[in-house]
């Protein structure tokens, strides 16, 4: 058996369901960052602890190794076009979007159906991802709100929750 291409293992994976986030941070000069990820998952209860990864190649990159402090928000079904913005590269994502600091001074979104405030521990380069394991400083959700779903290469409004 031959290894499997890399066309064969995003198609493999997108047949896992996930939910959507989007991390925020802020840069050095202090200008908001954030970008759409959807691979988000759990690693540990005591300490709360989850885990998110970046592709080597993005942008933002550099300014999620240097922050201390990063935001991860589970978007809304209502949040597919936000969900979209944050994951082009071509257009001004923070442009007439509306957002107050935490007391660590990163962005937070409103109408999330979950928020995850945390500080990042550890980070690890593996394949073409940085993996970063971040402790929860603070969370809140909102359990009337549907979550955005993506399977298949789609996004996903409508499901049975």
């Amino acid at each position: 058996m031959s290894a499997p291409t890399s066309d064969q293992v995003r198609a493999a994976l997108g047949r896992f369901p996930t939910g959507v986030t989007i991390v925020t941070a802020r840069a050095a000069d202090g200008a908001p960052v954030g970008l759409t990820v959807n691979s988000f998952n759990s690693v540990s209860l005591q300490p709360p602890l989850v885990l998110w990864s970046l592709a080597l190649r993005s942008r933002a990159r550099a300014v999620f190794e240097r922050a201390e402090h990063h935001v991860i928000h589970v978007l809304s079904t209502a949040q597919q076009a936000l969900a979209e913005r944050f994951a082009r590269r071509d257009v001004e994502r923070w442009s007439g979007v509306t957002w107050t600091p935490n007391s660590e001074a990163v962005p937070l979104l409103p109408d999330c159906v979950a928020v995850f405030e945390c500080r990042r521990r550890s980070a690890y380069v593996e394949g073409d991802h940085v993996i970063f394991v971040a402790e929860v400083l603070r969370c809140r959700y909102d359990a009337s709100v549907a979550p955005l779903l993506y399977h298949g290469g789609r996004f996903y409004t409508e499901h049975p929750l």
